[in-house]
């Protein structure tokens, strides 16, 4: 038994579509194939349901690329297909296969119909394109199962020390919390807390995924504005600072918190950040 998940836009947006393609191989015993942009597939190697990940450029498909995408979609099994693609195209080729139950927001092919919820964390939003096959969502429960092998490598990576691990993943785009406060911030807690470790890390890669979520779930907290390591905290149950988020996109779970400013995330004092991570 397969399911088909469709999953149009970067690597963030798989990332967000990770709770919910568990919640349908966990719960129907599903395996899983994935249709999502090239450059973001490396995502789902983090989901060990998903056997297969094929390659689509949404946006630039020719009608060539949907003819090919048809006939991998015609040859497997599969039961449900979840799309979150909108556009005649796909309503074409999903109309042509035959995969029995096709749930989307909208377009001629889908089986059965869903309203998208507003607002709240993206992640559990999916809920709704799970109901109509009686697939409960509870996206802050997912966790990721990672290897050992990556958590060894990402220990060994890390500064040493028994002190608790610091995490710091600035986004690295106009905007973003200065650069000196990045690097001032750790100088300042170890004043309070001696054996603080820490370590600053460039924005995550798609293709470098599997090792940013090891040295995210070794860390002891993740002070982040990329939204890629944020969302990994979030899966690995890591205590999180989400600068640059309200608490409305994020869920509601003792450690988590974010800090957001209207005036920008450049108004943001040490001050501030200090007390978001509970040690002001």
């Amino acid at each position: 038994m397969r399911a088909l998940f469709l999953i149009p836009g970067d690597a963030l947006h798989q990332l967000q579509a990770l709770p919910a393609a568990a919640a349908v191989a966990e719960t129907l015993g599903f395996s899983l194939q994935v249709a999502c942009a090239p450059a973001a597939a490396p995502i789902w190697t983090l989901l060990p349901a998903v056997e297969k990940v094929i390659p689509f450029s949404f946006s630039e498909a020719s009608l060539a690329d949907w003819a090919n995408l048809l006939g991998c979609v015609r040859e497997p099994d599969f039961q449900v297909c979840v799309n979150l693609v909108g556009g005649r195209q796909v309503d074409l080729m999903l109309s042509m296969s035959h995969i029995p139950t096709r749930i989307a927001a909208s377009g001629f092919s889908a089986t059965e119909r869903v309203s998208p919820r507003e607002g709240g964390w993206p992640s559990q939003a999916l809920a709704a394109w799970l109901e109509p096959i009686g697939v409960p969502l509870e996206a802050d429960r997912f966790r990721l199962a990672l290897p050992k092998p990556a958590l060894e490598a990402a220990a060994a990576e890390l500064p040493k020390g028994d002190g608790p691990m610091l995490l710091l993943v600035p986004a690295g785009v106009p905007g973003d919390w200065p650069e000196e406060r990045w690097s001032q911030l750790p100088r300042t807690i170890r004043a309070k807390l001696p054996g603080l470790r820490h370590q600053l890390l460039p924005p995550v890669k798609p293709a470098s995924v599997l090792q940013r979520a090891a040295l995210v779930g070794s860390s002891d907290v993740v002070l982040a504005s990329d939204p890629i390591s944020e969302e990994l905290a979030l899966y690995c149950g890591v205590p999180l600072v989400a600068l640059g988020r309200g608490a409305e996109s994020l869920p509601r779970r003792e450690g988590v918190r974010g800090l957001a400013s209207a005036a920008g995330l450049a108004s943001l004092g040490d001050g501030e950040v200090l007390n978001a991570l509970g040690l002001a």
